[in-house]
């Protein structure tokens, strides 16, 4: 089996960063971490694991993980986020992929926990996601938020889930959706996009409809009508914040 890697990037992440580095102990050959300015005690954890520790300013979320990937020593990586934990089939199931790997890249099943509970439905799960690769012939996109991995070639598709266990209450959670719909404005402004009404108003619509009804959001209740509400008014807020940023150009100019 090749050498693999496990990379992150943390910011204050000492409630699940323990949980995470204990889920892949001894599956990974070296932990790199590169922190963008903690003063909670995730770089205390962080070395009690053995991870090797890099300090960076944060550049968006493609950027910061092409860096950590970039860091690694060994071409497999394997990238979590600090508030994700690997089940035990995920973790047999990666050992089992490098043993005799057919792919330069592989996909998991990443089960999100939302109101005190694990969805099984809509948005929420399976929310499919590349963490494995060779960096070789996949790497981060640039993008600084809602980056993805791009692969040269195929993607294989791993058993077992990525839980995603974010300590965060209601609040914190509106917070960082609100936060992240002003990076993708920004990304979408600087890239030269722009949006009309009918988009502004059709796109949380649909949203709504494919994940609530067409992916059975509508059977993880109160806590899954709840998830893909509040997905669907941030997609119109991401968009209504875009046309913003363009009539304050447009009056500038």
């Amino acid at each position: 089996m090749p050498a693999l890697s496990l990379v992150l990037i943390t910011k204050n992440a000492a409630l699940q960063l323990d949980a995470c580095l204990e889920s892949a102990r001894g599956l990974v050959d070296e932990i790199v971490v590169v922190d963008s300015g903690s003063n909670d005690e995730t770089l205390a954890i962080a070395q009690r694991h053995g991870a090797r520790l890099i300090t960076q300013t944060f550049l968006g979320f493609g950027p910061q993980k092409r860096l950590a990937v970039e860091e690694a020593r060994h071409d497999w990586v394997l990238c979590l986020d600090a508030d994700e934990r690997l089940t035990p089939e995920l973790s047999h199931s990666i050992r089992a992929a490098l043993a005799h790997p057919t792919h330069p890249a592989y996909r998991c099943a990443r089960r999100n926990r939302f109101f005190g509970r694990y969805l099984r439905h809509g948005e929420a799960y399976p929310d499919w996601c590349v963490r494995l690769f060779d960096r070789r012939r996949a790497q981060w996109s640039e993008d600084t938020v809602h980056e993805k991995v791009v692969v040269e070639g195929t993607t294989g598709t791993l058993t077992g889930d990525l839980l995603h266990d974010s300590a965060e209450n209601l609040s914190e959670y509106l917070s960082k959706q609100n936060r992240y719909t002003d990076m993708q404005a920004q990304q979408l402004f600087s890239a030269g996009r722009r949006v009309g009404h009918l988009k502004l108003w059709l796109s949380p619509l649909v949203r709504f409809v494919r994940y609530f009804f067409f992916r059975g959001g509508l059977l993880d209740g109160a806590a899954g009508f709840s998830h893909i509400a509040i997905g669907s008014f941030f997609a119109f807020v991401k968009y209504a914040k875009l046309m913003e940023r363009w009539r304050q150009s447009d009056r500038s100019a």
